[in-house]
């Protein structure tokens, strides 16, 4: 995935699932000190010397930011360009549709899916789009719900006392890792 040269910040992230030795998702934010227009140039140069064509549904460009949608060998890709203190703000991510669906991530057509699981002993549920999902303790099974497109509150219970709750919103295929095994506790977008 092309960087140009005149960036001043970098961080990536990859998203893995186990058992799956290519990445579901790749992506990376940078920071770089050009205008806006000419960092957009920059990546439809780069990207379609990459294969990467871009979709005229789902491309925005404005002076101070732009989002652009492609499909890449991989699978789908957004660009996201934002202006900003005398530079230009940039999220280039790319998802692999084939990982996605090895791994059973893959969501139902205008969907998108949930994947969660708890890790401690006690039984706990999950209630969103009222509905409710139980969720075994012990080891960690996962599950998966699909939901059309939108924004959802959602509620954990733990042995039936009430453990979290917070808001999602989804898009059409994309992949969400709802987790309670970590301190941030935030949903993960995995694909």
């Amino acid at each position: 995935m092309p960087v140009p040269k005149q960036h001043n910040f970098f961080a990536s992230k990859t998203t893995r699932a186990t058992g799956i030795e290519v990445p579901l998702r790749v992506g990376y934010e940078t920071h770089v000190q050009a205008e806006l227009s000419d960092v957009l140039a920059f990546y439809r140069r780069e990207l379609a010397k990459r294969g990467w064509e871009e979709k005229p549904h789902g491309t925005m460009v404005a002076a101070d930011h732009a989002q652009l949608a492609f499909v890449s060998p991989k699978g789908p890709a957004t660009l996201k360009l934002a202006r900003a203190k005398d530079e230009t703000t940039v999220e280039l991510v790319q998802r692999n549709t084939e990982a996605a669906a090895k791994a059973n991530f893959l969501p139902i057509a205008e969907q998108a899916r949930l994947i969660f699981g708890y890790l401690v002993p006690d039984v706990a549920s999950l209630t969103i789009n009222d509905r409710t999902v139980k969720i075994a303790g012990g080891a960690n099974h996962p599950q998966t719900l699909d939901l059309p497109p939108g924004t959802y509150s959602y509620e954990l219970r733990v042995s039936g006392h009430l453990s979290r709750t917070d808001t999602i919103i989804l898009a059409a295929g994309e992949a969400w890792s709802l987790r309670w095994d970590d301190d941030d506790q935030k949903p993960d977008q995995i694909y």
